[in-house]
This record gives C-alpha cells, sequence and structure tokens, in this order.
C-alpha cells in the first residue's frame, strides 16, 4: 500500500474472483491518475469499520455479501440506493472545517444492469424471472422496474420469493422471456455450479443475463445457450457501475 497515493478499494468476501482491482488500477495507470485500488477482503463485515479509518481512502465498493448489511454500518443512504435496500459504492464525504468523514451509500448496480441488458431487450421481453434475493437481485428488479419490465423473484425459501426453484414448469418459463441469475452460483472457482432450473424450457425467444462475469461464460449461460438464448454475462455490468461509482467519488472535481 502507496502512502502517497489516493486510495480507492473493494470490500466483500471472498475476493479472487473480482476483477474490480484490475479494471481500475489499468485505468489508473493509463489516465495518469495518482491512485490505487486495493482488495479488503473481510470475513465479517464488523471489520469494515477499519476500513473506513484507513487514510487517504476515497471510495469503497460493496460486493458479496455485505451489500444489505452494510447499511448498518454507514451514516446516509442515497434515495436509490434506500429504495433498493442494498450499497454497492461508498461516497466519503469530508468536512473541511473540523476534518470528520460522512459516509454515503450509493448503488451503482442499477445503472450497470440497466444499460448492459437494455441493448438485448424487444417489445416482446415483458417479464423476467429473476433468480436469488441478495443485494444484486434487489438492484436487478429496480433496473427492470425503471424498463417497464414486470419481475417475478425465484428463491430456495418461499417467504423471501414469489416463486421456489422447485415450483418451475415449462408454462413459467415460457412467460417469462427474461432470465437473470442474480445469485453468485457459477462465479469462479466452483464454475460447474448453476441454478436448479428447467434449461430444457428455454427457447430461442428467451434473453438470459448473468451477473457474473468470472469465468466469461458461465454454466448458466452455457445451458441457456445450448436452447438458443441470447445469453450475456456480468461484465458489462461490472464497468457501467464502476463507471458510475468514479463519477460518484470525483464529482467534485469535474
Amino acid at each position: 500500500m502507496s502512502a502517497d497515493k489516493i486510495k480507492y478499494g473493494l470490500a466483500g468476501y471472498p475476493l479472487g474472483h473480482s476483477f474490480s482491482k484490475d479494471f481500475f488500477n489499468k485505468k489508473f495507470a493509463e489516465e495518469g491518475i495518482p491512485a490505487e485500488y486495493l482488495n479488503f477482503e473481510i470475513p465479517d463485515i464488523k471489520d469494515i469499520t477499519e476500513i473506513f479509518s484507513l487514510p487517504g481512502l476515497s471510495g469503497l465498493n460493496i460486493t458479496i455479501p455485505y451489500k444489505e448489511s452494510v447499511l448498518n454500518y454507514i451514516d446516509r443512504v442515497s434515495a436509490e440506493a434506500a429504495k433498493v435496500g442494498a450499497v454497492n459504492v461508498i461516497e466519503f464525504v469530508r468536512n473541511s472545517d473540523d476534518h470528520t468523514v460522512i459516509t454515503v451509500g450509493h448503488n451503482t448496480d442499477v445503472i450497470g444492469f440497466r444499460e448492459s441488458i437494455r441493448p438485448l431487450l424487444s417489445s416482446g421481453h415483458t417479464s423476467a424471472l429473476v433468480l436469488g434475493t441478495g443485494g444484486a437481485s434487489k438492484a436487478v428488479v429496480q433496473a427492470f422496474e425503471e424498463l417497464g419490465i414486470k419481475t417475478t423473484i425465484v428463491s430456495r425459501d418461499i417467504a423471501k420469493g414469489d416463486l421456489t426453484y422447485a415450483s418451475l414448469n415449462r408454462d413459467i418459463i415460457g412467460k417469462h422471456t427474461v432470465i437473470v441469475n442474480a445469485t453468485p452460483l457459477g462465479t469462479w472457482p466452483e464454475t460447474d455450479c448453476a441454478p436448479d432450473i428447467p434449461y430444457q424450457f428455454i427457447t430461442p425467444l428467451h434473453v438470459c443475463h448473468d451477473v457474473v462475469y468470472n469465468p466469461t461464460e458461465t454454466k448458466f449461460m452455457k445451458l441457456c445457450r445450448q436452447h438458443g438464448a441470447i445469453v450475456k454475462n456480468g461484465y458489462d455490468m461490472l464497468k457501467l457501475q464502476a463507471i458510475a461509482a468514479w463519477k460518484i467519488w470525483n464529482r467534485n472535481n469535474q
């Protein structure tokens, strides 16, 4: 860790799959920005308070499994993050008078996912199945609301979603021509995992988006593509949310 550089970072657990560090450090090098991006792999959300106190920290990304629980550790939440119920970006607002720092939570996953999937959609895509109920799922649901697409949430626990995986059938899959894997299933290194849905009912009319971006083609994507669906991974979502985060962190310098 360099003491003379502005610091940004990613907090979550585990972080071996993440491309954020490479993405931002490449950006800093290419644009001559005197900054560095660090990974903070924390096994407990309580450890986030130690990260907040690091000298020179100017921005933080939050990833699984802390996008929801981090809400208990920040001072303020933006309107959109409050609506979603999840935070993936933390802004540090410093008071020049008394040098106090206020942490503000934002959600850029919404704009990242919305703009990633938008080019794939047609007028026939009016209903989506969202697999999972965590922070990423909440951002996906909000993005679909902004796009005018109805969502049905699928969970292992019926108390958390609208449907269970066991209840999915040909009729449900056929009516929902957009399917999003908003779970971490299939993330490196456990690349042989995928949500337990009846892939045999997927058709070329389907758009299947995975929020996972490592590996490039997840098992979910491969199974959907085998039945003719349009598939996409989460890398564009990652880049778009990262650009939006950078704008938040640097809006006073623009």
